[in-house]
């Protein structure tokens, strides 16, 4: 082994060891929140493609098509777990996952377009507010008994997949607090977020595979905007941590949950008002 090749793999160790960690903590929080740990791989996989000196044009399209390649296994696997202990609104995601799937569809069209300084700070302002309603809005507070009515039902899962796909998350963030407004109890909505992650994330991440189709300033070992050696370096750390966040999940009580999740998306909204300011 030459010592210009060691010289690169100890440069190389620490973003290594970064994205084993931002792995495992993404799949811990997958599990204990049914989120897809978006909003941490994709700060994660941006700067390790700054190191790997990818074309700035490209570098968040990639971050964001990887981390929806990561979230797909992920949420499979939390979602697995989830079912066992039959907390899953399978209903619910029968009815949203055609809506879902169109607001994907129209996230990945328009997700090299759109500028990222203004989606970060749309979910910025976001997760703030649904964070100030899970801190001090009452626990029991609720917009309907059951599902909505039809044509708010299709557009708010239409806009779920939408804004998700294009911020690379799973869509628990805003699935949590919807189900909880209509009248679900959190570790309800938790559980069933994982499955949302997935209908969210396969064909979010199909859809940058093929927006970075034919693109000739991409990193090697990438199929459009997903880059495979992010996703082979993170997965496994991931699907190891997403079972032990659902069973910490199903332990904690429901407000002790709510307020872990509140702070979870003060967090989020914190990082990304950081990335528009700095």
């Amino acid at each position: 082994m030459s010592g210009e090749l060691i010289s690169q793999l100890l440069v190389l160790a620490p973003f290594a060891l970064t994205l084993l960690l931002a792995g495992l903590i993404a799949g811990g929080i997958g599990g204990l929140f049914g989120v897809g740990g978006g909003a941490v791989l994709v700060p994660v996989l941006y700067q390790f493609f700054i190191f790997l000196d990818v074309d700035p044009l490209v570098r968040m399209q990639l971050a964001v098509g990887t981390s929806l390649g990561i979230i797909v296994p992920t949420s499979i696997r939390s979602f697995q777990s989830h079912l066992k202990h039959e907390a899953v609104d399978v209903p619910y995601l029968r009815k949203m996952a055609l809506w879902v799937f169109i607001g994907v569809g129209a996230g990945s069209l328009v997700a090299t377009i759109i500028s990222g300084s203004q989606l970060r700070a749309l979910f910025a302002v976001l997760a703030l507010l649904m964070a100030l309603k899970m801190t001090f809005g009452r626990s029991d507070f609720q917009i309907w008994d059951d599902f909505p009515p039809t044509p708010l039902f299709q557009g708010l899962g239409a806009a779920m997949g939408f804004f998700s796909v294009l911020m690379g998350i799973g869509g628990g963030v805003f699935n949590n607090v919807l189900m909880t407004l209509f009248g679900r109890s959190i570790h309800t909505a938790v559980a069933t977020s994982s499955g949302m992650g997935v209908l969210i994330a396969l064909p979010g991440a199909i859809g940058f595979v093929l927006a970075g189709g034919g693109i000739e300033n991409l990193p090697a070992y990438s199929f459009g905007y997903v880059n495979l050696l992010g996703v082979l370096m993170v997965i496994p750390a991931s699907i190891f941590a997403a079972p032990y966040g659902v069973r910490l999940a199903h332990k904690l009580s429901k407000q002790v949950l709510q307020k872990s999740f509140a702070v979870f998306l003060m967090l989020v909204s914190a990082r990304f008002f950081y990335s528009l300011l700095f």
